[in-house]
């Protein structure tokens, strides 16, 4: 089977292709039209020229086009969630997750169309009126990772195309198969023709074009800190909008007097689930001494019972990780980690499952020392490090000094060391006796130091990515009156 390009409303084919992989088995999913650079060129164009008909929709057409995708989204979510898995190999519990998150988006951001909220304020003039609302910001270029390659698209996508922008998204080359088949749900909606457009490729080339196209105005990227930083050059020499959401470092936080089950649930979760490839996986379990025997006692006799397989099997709790690349990425870290004296109390190695695809196994290290590159570095792979405090502020502080700031995680029965927390900690997302997963589309998603660039995505903060404030005033009273001249009696 073959996926193509979809530019201008018609799918396009390559002068070459490209295969995209089955991480569990290594068997080819399908073949990827290649776009080249004249595709980035040609969908551009297409999406400049629908940009005027697009933002002169009525807002609440454009919402309702929304539902209708959430409506298909609803009908294909198993089709979907069985390609996403056949493409990046997460069990088939979470790719229906992960189509849900895009249905819970469509839907959402569809009922901003009966919104997208400005204000009005009073002025300082008599017979003067002022309001301030949302322009669309015109054409929009999305760059979106493969971990999450239906929802992470679906928090750019739907508050972009809401709010009467035109888009071009350049998707992962590891998931192209259930991004084309995203888009095809898009077109069977009914969407104008060049409202949305879609690049596969894999390499920089095509992504770098899009960067710097002098015709897209807005760019919105998740994906590593160091490409971030470099489309965040580049766009600033053009003066673009850009909306990064970038590493993470995750923790756990676990107090003495944390209830020892749930933390294990949670933990087990938020470090394998995805098989610690997302952005929120908790990386770093801070935990007081107190209870720390306990906590490590119970994590490793539930990891060993974590079976590893195909995604498609319901009875697989951890999937293989992205490819061959990232596999040998996470043994180089977890090597480093042994020679830094960590000590590995499971895991620490590649794992053989019938012989194919790209497993390892779930891993838990002990005596991780601070500053160290277990406990600095972002690893995107199932290793948990421990480290071990004497306390509720000095947990926070082992929190705060990484260099990323996405989401932390606290487990406390004490509510007061629980709203102290909630204060001190210095993260985008904070969990009090939950994992470091698990964020809600109407809320803000993002962080902070190398995490991000201060937007935010989902809830109301995305369409501030996409907008642009216009402030209007009308005078009338019939005869100029001088706005900030001091010209009131005493």
């Amino acid at each position: 089977m073959e996926y193509q390009n979809y530019i201008n409303g018609r799918w396009v084919k390559g002068r070459n292709t490209f295969p995209t992989i089955n991480p569990a088995n290594e068997e080819i999913v399908a073949d990827i039209a290649q776009a080249e650079l004249s595709d980035v060129d040609a969908a551009v164009s297409a999406a400049k020229e629908a940009f005027n008909s697009w933002r002169l929709t009525p807002a609440p057409l454009r919402g309702e086009m929304l539902f209708r995708v959430g409506d298909i989204l609803k009908q294909k979510k198993e089709e979907l969630a069985q390609l996403l898995t056949r493409d990046m190999g997460k069990v088939i519990a979470e790719a229906r997750g992960d189509v849900q998150e895009a249905i819970d988006m469509a839907y959402y951001m569809g009922g901003e169309g009966r919104r997208l909220l400005g204000y009005t304020a009073p002025v300082e003039m008599m017979n003067k009126f002022g309001m301030a609302v949302r322009d669309p910001s015109g054409v929009v270029g999305l760059i979106t990772p493969w971990n999450f390659p239906i929802a992470v698209p679906s928090w750019k996508i739907f508050p972009a195309l809401v709010a009467g922008n035109t888009i071009i998204w350049k998707p992962s080359p590891e998931t192209p198969a259930v991004s084309a088949a995203f888009v095809k749900v898009f077109e069977e909606a009914g969407l104008p023709a060049g409202v949305f457009n879609l690049l596969l490729a894999p390499g920089a080339d095509v992504g770098k074009a899009l960067v710097e196209h002098p015709d897209v105005r807005v760019l919105s990227f998740t994906g590593s800190t160091s490409t971030g930083r470099a489309i965040a050059e580049s766009a600033a020499r053009l003066n673009k909008k850009v909306s990064l959401e970038m590493g993470g470092k995750n923790a756990i936080i676990v107090l003495d007097d944390a209830n020892l089950e749930l933390v294990t649930d949670a933990t087990l979760w938020a470090a394998f689930g995805t098989t610690g490839q997302r952005c929120t996986a908790a990386s770093r379990l801070i935990v007081q001494k107190g209870i720390a025997g306990k906590v490590k006692e119970s994590l490793v006799e539930r990891t060993k019972k974590l079976r590893l397989g195909d995604g498609l099997d319901p009875r697989v709790d951890v999937g293989p990780v992205i490819n061959k690349v990232a596999l040998e990425r996470i043994h180089n870290f977890v090597q480093i980690g042994q020679k830094e004296g960590a000590r590995s109390l499971i895991g620490a190695s590649m794992a053989d499952v019938d012989g194919k695809g790209f497993f390892y196994a779930p891993t838990l290290f002990d005596g991780v020392k601070p500053g160290s590159t277990l406990e600095a570095e972002e690893i995107f792979g199932p290793v948990l490090s421990i480290i071990e405090v004497e306390s509720l502020e000095e947990a926070i502080e082992v929190n705060n000094r990484s260099k990323y700031g996405l989401s932390t995680s606290i487990f406390t029965q004490d509510v007061n060391r629980a709203f102290t927390a909630m204060r001190d900690i210095f993260t985008g997302l904070v969990y009090i006796n939950h994992g470091t997963t698990g964020a809600e589309i109407q809320f803000p998603f993002g962080g902070v130091r190398g995490t991000g660039n201060g937007h935010r995505e989902a809830g109301q903060a995305a369409l501030e990515v996409f907008t642009e404030w216009k402030s209007i005033y009308v005078d009338y009273s019939g005869r100029l009156q001088r706005a900030q001249i001091d010209n009131r009696e005493e």
